[in-house]
């Protein structure tokens, strides 16, 4: 499986929220579209989790070896 890319995904969800706020999708579409976003948001926020832990552990041994 391909990894989702944080930056592609917030992209898209710009993409997604400026065609909804410009009332560019239907109500046919606009479901799929929301599904779509919740999913590109868990991705961004599982990503910005990790981000911060990989953050916190490198700050962390920083701080031991000093």
């Amino acid at each position: 499986m391909t990894e989702v890319k944080y930056g592609k995904s917030v992209k898209r969800l710009e993409e997604i929220i400026e065609k909804i706020e410009n009332e560019e999708i239907d109500v046919d579409e606009l479901s799929e579209r929301v599904k779509e976003a919740v999913s590109l948001i868990k991705v961004c926020k599982t990503k910005i989790e990790k981000a911060e832990l990989e953050v916190k552990k490198a700050v962390d041994g920083f701080q031991e070896q000093g």
